[in-house]
Order: structure tokens, then sequence, then C-alpha cells
């Protein structure tokens, strides 16, 4: 499992490539300040080749970075979202870019108003461990399709992965459009200090505090990607079997370690013992074994493997019921670096898992007496990025979605919404602000322009001072009401 391998030799060197790569893009921008629809076309088919060109080599790096990563957990959850992001993004840019008209008064006219969509200039993207390629080319994507430059910053804990995407991008782009850079903390707390034209975070709500108090000396606007504990409600009416097919993958996927994973269940109280049952047989079809199975994902590193198991101990500790799925020991799973989907009840919040984002396999269970209650104990706690709703019922759907906050819902599913190329991605609160995916993501990077044209004639020189005469009594009879 990866380890955080760059030296202080190695961080003063990207600190290094970073001072110097800003002010080199910053100069490249101001020299060419809005590329052609066409070139942000060709900047994006150039991606696009070179990571299909690349597909195994991300693939290998991804597991080697893990421990174990499933070739398809990478497929599904960094290598296609990516893909069809940049695909979408080619398809619509010319379509972005077209100023949009806007409504000029009477009193105004003969005039012209629009809002032009005016690149802001170079980008930093700061990019987490869990999905590396995802979570660094889908900004970049959005970034290049609004006509900016941007500057990369790699987690230390996927160094394979890093030397991969670097590799890729510096072949295709020059550091004066694209940069990666590398290190450990040092580096990205330099990173996020810096003056870039717009700032992206991905990462914890914690982190998300420091990055944002950093980006505020220079005024930096950011985008903040955090994460939260994202529940999922399961109604009374629902076919329990139905309803963890529903949710299941989403929290197995990469381990549990996503930000959109089904953080803790709420379950109808008399229906836990199904929920359990169900979880299982479910479970067992997925991954009949889990330490030797190359399907199901490593965690990262040794320090979030400690986590997860302290946070295990502390629950156990508290008086909570711990059950492991599969069919392998606890001790062998951890020798492989793993550690099954294990289900908890009987919670309180004195439990650490019950405090923080989980960002693993481990699934709480608390049971709700009706979906009042289910609805308080969301709204009770701060808003999530995501919520998921197993139910088929549509006014259940509808009270749901009208009465609780998050940054994105699944009805009937879970996670899936992220790869949705035509929707916002985003927090609300501690898991975030702003939004980076499609349209929005080309918005989130581009300067809404207001621009006012006037012709030859020109009407304001009938308002000039002395004021008191007729036209200014008129203006003011029917504007001033």
């Amino acid at each position: 499992m990866a380890s955080n391998l760059y030296s202080t030799a190695d961080d003063q060197q990207e600190i290094s490539l970073l001072d110097e790569g800003l002010l080199l893009q910053k100069s490249a921008f101001v020299n060419d300040p809005y590329l052609s629809a066409q070139t942000r076309i060709d900047d994006l088919v150039k991606l696009k080749a070179v990571i299909l060109e690349h597909q195994e080599a991300l693939v290998q790096a991804l597991s080697k970075d893990f421990g174990c990563r499933s070739v398809d957990d990478s497929k599904m959850g960094d290598l296609m979202p990516t893909i069809m992001g940049i695909n979408y993004a080619i398809k619509h840019i010319k379509k972005w870019m077209k100023p949009s008209k806007r409504h000029v008064g009477v009193l105004f006219q003969p005039a012209k108003a629009f809002v032009m969509y005016q690149p802001l200039g170079v980008v930093g993207i700061i990019t987490p461990w869990n999905y590396p390629l995802f979570l660094s080319i889908g900004p970049l994507t959005t970034a290049l399709a609004a006509g900016n430059r941007a500057m990369i910053k790699m987690s230390e804990f996927t160094p394979a992965t890093n030397d991969v995407i670097k590799n890729m991008l510096g072949s295709i782009f020059t550091n004066d459009k694209v940069a990666v850079i590398n290190g450990g903390p040092d580096v990205a707390a330099h990173f996020s200090s810096q003056p870039f034209d717009h700032l992206i975070f991905t990462g914890s709500t914690r982190v998300g505090k420091i990055v944002m108090a950093a980006a505020a000396k220079n005024l930096t606007p950011v985008t903040l990607e955090l994460g939260g504990k994202s529940p999922t409600i399961i109604d009374d009416k629902i076919d329990i079997k139905d309803a963890v097919s529903r949710f299941i993958l989403g929290k197995t996927l990469n381990a549990g370690q996503t930000c959109v994973a089904p953080d803790y269940i709420l379950c109808p109280s008399g229906r836990v013992d199904e929920l359990k049952q169900a979880l299982s047989m479910q479970f067992c079809k997925m991954y009949p074994s889990v330490a030797n199975n190359s399907d199901y994902g490593a965690i990262i590193n040794d320090a979030q493997l400690q986590r997860l198991s302290q946070w295990l101990s502390d629950a156990k500790a508290k008086g909570a019921i711990l059950t492991p799925l599969g069919n392998d020991s606890e001790q062998v799973c951890l020798e492989a670096g793993k550690i099954p989907l294990t289900l908890v009840n009987n919670v309180n919040d004195d439990m650490l898992l019950m405090q923080e984002e989980i960002f693993g396999p481990l699934l709480p269970i608390v049971s709700y007496n009706n979906l009042a209650e289910a609805i308080t104990y969301v709204n009770e706690r701060p808003r999530p990025l995501a919520l998921y709703l197993c139910s088929h019922d549509s006014k259940i759907q509808q009270t749901v979605l009208e009465r609780t906050h998050a940054g994105g819902v699944c009805l009937n599913d879970a996670a899936m919404h992220v790869a949705q190329d035509d929707m916002p991605f985003g927090g609300i609160g501690p898991s975030g602000m702003g939004h980076y995916h499609g349209h929005e993501g080309f918005l989130t990077f581009s300067k809404a322009k207001s621009v006012f044209k006037k012709g030859k004639i020109n009407t304001a020189s009938n308002a000039f001072p002395p004021y008191g005469k007729l036209i200014h009594k008129l203006i003011y009879k029917f504007f001033l009401k």
C-alpha cells in the first residue's frame, strides 16, 4: 500500500516548479486570453486520445497505489466518467461559448446587451487520492473547455498514478498550458496559497477550511468538493432486497472510499434484521471472498486502515453490534489490507464513525419509527454531499426532496448522479460549494462578462444636465413607478 514517497528535497523541487509554472501560465494567458472553440476542442480531443492510449498503465498504477484495486472499479470510477465528461464537453463547447442575449429596457434603446463567457486565466486543481484520474482530469476538462490554463496538484498517496498522469499530460501539453505538481502536504499548502484565478479542491471538510482560508488571502475564488455523511433512507414499503440492490454498489465501489458513498442507512425499526440478512446475501454474491479477490479493493494505506479499525473498536466498546460480511476472517482481510463491508447497528452519536465521514466499507444502520423522524435525523446534522432514497412511492419521494438539503440526490440509486454529464455536481455548506461538471463547470471557470453596446445614435445625451427639463419629468413619470 502506498505511503508518502516524497522527500523534503522533492517537495522543494516541486515548489520551485509550481512557482515557475504559475508565472509561465499567467504570462501565456495574457498573450492569448481567448482561445477559439476549435482550439479548445482540439485540446480535449488530444486529452481523450492520450487517456485511452494509457488505459492499461493507469489501471496498473491505480492498483499499485491502493495495494489492490479492481480493474473494473478503476474503469467505472475513474476512466469512464472522465472520458464521458470529455465527450460531453467536446460536443457542447461551441454552444456554451455563444454570447447570451439579454433584454434592454425601452429607456436605453437603441442598444444591445449580452453576456460574454470569458476564460478566468489559470485554474488550480487540488486532487484527492481516492479517484486520482477522474478528480484531476474532470476539473481539467471543464477548465480547458472554458479556455483556461491549469495546474494540478496530485495527492502524495498515489505516486504511481501521478507519474502516469504527469507523463501522459506532458506528452500533449506544454507547461504553459497544463502542469502537474507532485509532492507532500507542504507543497499542497504552498499550492493553495498561490494567486490562481480559481482554485478547486476535492477532499475533506477539515482540509477544505484550510484551503479556503489560504485562498482568501489572494481573494482567489474557490470551488470546494468536500463530503460528509451521506444518508440512505429506506422507506417502509419497498422490498428490502430491491433496496439493497439500489445502494450496495455505491458503497462497495473502491471499498467505500468514495465521497458520495452511502455513509449510513436509515432503516424502518422493524426491518433491521431483514436488511442485514439481505445485505449479507447480496455482498456474498458479489464478493464470495474478500482477501484474495481482485474485484474487492484494498484500503489505500496503513494509516487509513488503522483509522477504520480503530473506529470499529470504538463503536464496539460503546455498545455497537458489528457484523462483518463475507466468508473471510478479519485477520486474513487485514493482512491483505482490506476490510469487508461491516454492518454496524445499535449506534449512537458518541461513536467516532457517527461523527465524521467514514470513507471506507463500514455501514452504520440507524433505525427510525416514521418518515418524519428519519427526515428530522438528517436535518439535525450537517448538510451532506448526497442523499439517497429507496422508495417507489412518489409522495414519499417528493416529501424527502422538499424537506431535506443535500448537494445531490439519487432516487433508487446511489452515487450515479455524479456520472450524469448534464447535471451540476457539488456540495452545500459543510459538504462544499460550487459546481464543476458539464455546463456548470464551464460557467464556474468562466467570467460571465456583461456587455452593453450602443450604436451611432446616442439617446443618453437627451438626459444631460441641466436637470428639470421636460425629458427628465417624462423619464421620472414613466419609469420611476
